[in-house]
């Protein structure tokens, strides 16, 4: 592989990276603050990228708009799923939200096919990316589409900014207190449940917008988060879960190496997060960046 080819791989990798550090974003912040496994994730990622979709079939709301309302539609729509059925198994084991959020996966990806059908007429559809990341750019030392390049700094910045709050703001500190110790947050007078409430919504918008962004380089389609969640389940683990730090540096890592391995030898693309996954359990039981279970 010459030098140009290996770094039109690297940008390929980050561009798959951006939207598995999202995703993984999502479900980490959901895991690390609520102990929530929430399966449907790629169903919500689905979801945003259908919003957007939506949005400019029938309103004519273009790229711009959709990337604001799409997220944040997709965040009240989490910010329902908690109050009316999560809340419910709150203290129980995980198996029982997993399936919960399983079978959810299930009824939104056929809602969705149903109302692509019915309303669109199409089973998938292209989503057009704006006119303004049109094009390439010459980086000097490789031609790389703007529109993915913009992909690849959305996700750093929102992943930045995300850590930033959780780790080192006051804001992040009510959430950690209010979803580790909630007896004792509550008797500082915080709210708790609305708290929890707002995580999951977070969470789940970050999915939200990982979808937005993936439409103009996938096509829209009820299934298209089904094979992504595994992937994006096998980087927190790798990461550590409920690690926001791993799960950014895992999924930028993930996709450099995923796209570089199948270059090298195709067969090994599907397969090689899970080779990397067991050896890394092998190593830290417990994922790169996490803390044992006592530690948290």
């Amino acid at each position: 592989m010459n030098l140009q080819l290996l770094l039109i791989q690297v940008f390929n990798g980050l561009v798959n990276g951006a939207f598995y550090a999202l995703l993984s974003l999502g479900l980490a912040v959901i895991f690390g603050m609520l102990r929530i496994v929430n399966f449907m994730h790629g169903a919500l990622y689905m979801l945003g990228a259908f919003v957007a979709f939506a949005l400019g079939q029938t309103l004519g709301l273009g790229f711009w708009p959709s990337l604001i309302l799409a997220p944040l539609i997709v965040g009240a729509f989490g910010v329902l799923l908690e109050r009316t059925l999560l809340r419910r198994l709150y203290g129980l084991d995980h198996s029982y939200n997993l399936l919960l959020t399983f079978g959810l996966t299930l009824l939104l990806q056929d809602l969705v096919k149903q109302e692509m059908l019915s309303q669109f007429a199409v089973s998938s559809a292209p989503y057009t990316a704006p006119a303004s990341l049109a094009g390439v750019v010459n980086l000097g030392f490789v031609v790389f589409p703007k529109y993915r390049l913009f992909v690849i700094a959305v996700s750093a910045v929102i992943c930045l900014i995300t850590w930033f709050v959780i780790e080192k703001t006051r804001v992040g500190s009510v959430i950690r207190a209010a979803t580790e110790n909630p007896v004792v947050t509550r008797a500082f007078g915080i709210n708790v449940s609305a708290w929890i409430t707002g995580v999951f919504g977070v969470g789940v918008a970050l999915a939200g917008l990982a979808g937005v962004l993936a439409a103009p380089i996938y096509s829209v389609e009820p299934y298209m988060g089904a094979e992504l969640i595994i992937t994006t389940f096998a980087v927190v683990v790798i990461g550590g879960m409920g690690s926001i730090l791993g799960s950014v540096v895992v999924g930028f890592a993930v996709g450099v190496l995923a796209a570089i391995g199948a270059a090298l030898y195709p067969p090994i693309a599907n397969t090689l997060v899970f080779i990397l996954m067991a050896l890394v359990l092998l190593v830290r039981p417990n994922g790169l960046f996490g803390l044992p279970e006592g530690a948290r």
